[in-house]
């Protein structure tokens, strides 16, 4: 180590007791204030609480309090179940959390990042953050700045260059004095900033932001026809608030709600699994994967390489060579498993050093030129130092093709002749020619237990596996058919890839399995060019060679070992480095997906059923719902069904997962909201003229009567039909099928029966008038309960004919 002595503990102190610390908080889920905030001031609920104001102003304060009460109901519920998940993921988050080394009093000491001070001399190397901004002091290192300038290109730093928080260190060692720490620095942006450049929205996603929009501009469309009515008939203002408030709740904000809370209890049920999830919405993005890159060296394998054999040439006596690998390693500056594999073989000795160049997965070599003038060394890829090799006889190529036969990993020592410098004039690492080789040395690597099995069901899905690595391609392809992969498996190298124009490219990208000898670039092209041809991507990995592509990918997955640079990317962290939470993570995601399916059914049927309340009972008479019946139906039929919908959803690939999710809410959708449409306005129709004494229309007082009754009849059918759909969406038999396929999951249809039994407790109680709802006779319940039987029968039989799709058919 040079003679760097950093700040004694007494300055450090003295430093922090003066605010000179890095304060800083590495946040992995959204903070309480978000979730409150953000699950209570929706758009919406916004609106609501305006409207509310307006409503208690007007002297309407109970249908402020209904209203804006039946709403709080849904907010309570998911913010208790975020924060429930949040306090889980915050315990597990810690596992992963970035390190800082420091020197202090001489000695080097690894702190929690927020203990670094103003003047603390820190250490990185080849994956790790730097953690705030500071002036190199000693060694050079290339640096990624993508997260802070978007630029890809590794910049290098050398003594008296800056460098800054949210980089990384891709390879060499340096140390570098703190300089700027706390709120001065980029310290507390750098995760926010990381995953602010991964966010990807699902197809779920953008799916539900689509219908939101849509339905907004509905909503906006009946508010202006509800205000210009009013001014045309003279509506009285509170009556025009008052349908505002029932057209406002339309817009089905609880989706956001649901979507959250699906989420949150995903993450939870993986984290128990061994993942940790840093996008909320990752575990849904893994079951759209259907193209899964994956790196070799500590994805596949289990990270742990040894040393297999040394093949000396050029008559070096091989206890030399052995000794001359041993000083080697102990020698170097960038640590690397290759190196460690090489110490723990022997027993060497560190000496001085005049140059050292870092192993780089771009060069794919490293080179060492001790002071003593011993001489230099390079270590590296044969195939990509075998050009600067002196002519003579190649007797080591047969040694390193048999070695990549066995999937053993192959290097080349040799050393450089006298004189002949490692880098050229601008201090950029070169590699000399005239090499004389040493020696063959070969490494073996140790496949992971899971791998075979975990792999094994993702073909099982569908998923297209490939293996993308800086390693011979046959090495690789050695390995991959240890792990089930085909013997004839089509592979390509890095080198072979940068002969082909754009278009072979992504041919290539498509049509390989088994990528060698490729370079960081190489992986952030093909995960782009996968992406371009329709592909979802997952990328796995592990080192900061694999950090470009994990941000170009869909889905980021880091092992926890890994470099700290790939986990800061990465929107899942595989804890433990186990490929076994993989399926179940997988499973998670058809679970939400299967819920949000069964959510959004129910939630846009009744959007659209009370839309058409809206224009058909406007175009009889009157105003279908008050705001109290308006939030007692969504109560009974979205707010409580969908968040019981969100935590009972099963994993499980759908029989109908290769329908758009489009055409599969149609199907559900436009018969089953025109249907109850039609029911309620008959029940509507019906109840208004029976309740309508002779002379009625002449008396105000029993008109309103009248219409109070018959809204209390379309409010129920309305609900009946809404608690039927529970059971429709999730069918516990075979008969309920139809709308869905079979479930056979009892729970929504006894949550159907509870809610129904709750129902009747309000409409047959004075908690009736709390909602002012009017008390139905007895034929009246009759006429409900026949209207609501024959409905079911009717939309069951148009869901199973196929009425609408039959209808909508060119050929029909």
């Amino acid at each position: 180590m040079p003679s760097i002595q950093g700040l004694s503990s007494s300055e450090a102190a003295a430093r922090r007791a003066r605010g000179e610390g890095n304060t800083v908080s590495f946040q992995h889920t959204r903070s309480y204030a978000q979730i409150v905030r953000e699950n209570v001031f929706t758009f919406i609920n916004n609106v609501l609480y305006v409207l509310g104001i307006a409503l208690i102003l007007l002297g309407r304060v109970s249908d402020a309090v209904v209203s804006v009460g039946v709403v709080s109901v849904n907010i309570i519920v998911s913010v208790v179940q975020e924060i429930r998940a949040k306090r889980t993921l915050d315990r597990i988050s810690l596992l992963t959390r970035p390190h800082a080394s420091v020197v202090r009093d001489g000695q080097e000491q690894t702190l929690d990042p927020s203990e670094v001070v103003l003047g603390d001399a820190l250490r990185v190397g080849a994956g790790d953050q730097i953690v705030v901004d500071g002036v190199v002091l000693d060694g050079r290192m290339d640096v990624d700045e993508s997260l802070l300038t978007g630029e890809s290109d590794l910049v290098p730093k050398q003594p008296g260059d800056e460098v800054f928080s949210g980089s990384f260190c891709v390879s060499g060692t340096a140390y570098y004095e703190a300089r700027r720490v706390g709120a001065q620095s980029m310290a507390n942006q750098i995760t926010a900033g990381a995953r602010a450049f991964r966010r990807v929205l699902t197809p779920l996603q953008r799916e539900v932001n689509l219908v939101i929009r849509v339905l907004v501009l509905v909503v906006a469309y009946f508010e202006i026809l509800l205000m210009t009515s009013a001014y045309v008939n003279g509506i009285p203002l509170v009556d025009s608030v008052r349908m505002s408030v029932v057209l406002a709740g339309l817009v089905p904000n609880g989706l956001f709600l649901a979507i959250a809370v699906a989420y949150s209890l995903g993450a939870v049920r993986i984290a128990r699994q061994g993942a940790l999830v840093q996008q909320a919405n990752a575990i849904e993005s893994l079951s759209n994967v259907d193209v899964l890159c994956m790196d070799k060296t500590g994805t596949l394998t289990a990270n742990r390489i040894q040393l297999e054999s040394i093949h000396a040439l050029g008559g070096t006596p091989e206890p030399e060579l052995r000794q001359l690998l041993a000083d080697y390693a102990a020698s170097t500056a960038g640590g690397n498993r290759t190196n460690e594999a090489l110490a723990a073989a022997g027993s060497g000795q560190a000496r001085r050093v005049r140059t050292d160049v870092p192993f780089s997965s771009a060069r794919k070599w490293s080179a060492l030129a001790f002071d003593d003038g011993s001489g230099a060394y390079v270590l590296g890829a044969p195939e990509m130092i075998r050009d600067q090799l002196a002519a003579g006889p190649a007797d080591w190529t047969a040694i390193a093709e048999d070695g990549t036969a066995q999937g053993l990993r192959v290097l080349l020592f040799a050393r450089a002749p006298a004189g002949e410098p490692l880098q050229d004039a601008s201090g950029e690492p070169r590699l000399p020619s005239g090499l004389a080789p040493l020696g063959i040395v070969r490494f073996s690597d140790e496949l992971r237990a899971e791998a075979r099995e975990t792999l094994a069901k993702f073909r099982q899905t569908g998923v297209q596996l490939k293996i993308i690595s800086g390693d011979n391609p046959q090495t690789v392809a050695a390995l991959a058919r240890q792990a089930g992969f085909d013997a004839g498996t089509h592979m390509i190298s890095g080198p072979e890839m940068d002969t082909l124009d754009e278009a072979q490219f992504a041919q290539a990208a498509e049509d390989a399995m088994i990528f060698g000898r490729v370079t960081p670039q190489h992986k952030e092209r093909l995960v782009q060019a996968l992406k371009k041809r329709g592909h979802y991507v997952a990328m796995i990995g592990d080192g900061v060679n694999d950090v470009l592509s994990l941000k170009q990918s869909n889905l980021g997955i880091a092992m926890q070992s890994g470099s700290q640079a790939t986990r800061s990317v990465a929107d899942i962290i595989l804890l433990n480095d186990s490929f076994a939470s993989l399926p179940a993570a997988l499973m998670e995601g058809q679970r939400i997906i299967n819920g949000m399916q069964d959510i959004l059914k129910i939630f846009l049927t009744r959007v659209l059923y009370v839309s058409l309340l809206f224009l058909s009972t406007g175009l009889v008479r009157g105003f279908p719902f008050g705001p109290k019946e308006s939030s007692l139906l969504a109560l009974f039929t979205v707010g409580i069904p969908t968040v019981a919908l969100a935590i009972w959803a099963r994993p499980g690939m759908r029989r109908n997962r290769n329908r758009n999710l489009m055409r599969s809410l149609v199907h559900f959708v436009i018969p089953a909201a025109a249907t109850i449409s039609l029911a309620a306005l008959g029940v509507y129709i019906a109840v208004l003229k029976a309740h309508l004494g002779p002379g009625a229309l002449a008396d105000p007082a029993a008109m309103d009567n009248a219409q109070l009754i018959a809204q209390t009849a379309l409010t129920t059918v309305s609900v009946l039909c809404g608690l039927m759909l529970l059971v429709f969406v999730e069918p516990p038999t075979l008969f309920w099928t139809g709308g869905d396929v079979y479930s056979g999951d009892w729970r929504p249809t006894i949550l159907a029966g509870i809610l129904l039994v709750a129902f009747l407790g309000v409409m047959l109680t004075p908690l009736r008038d709390q909602f002012e709802l009017a008390r139905l006779e007895f034929a009246d319940f009759t006429l409900i309960a026949g209207v609501v039987l024959i409905w079911g029968a009717l939309v069951r039989w148009a869901w199973r004919n196929l009425w609408l799709e039959r209808f909508l058919s060119e050929e029909s």
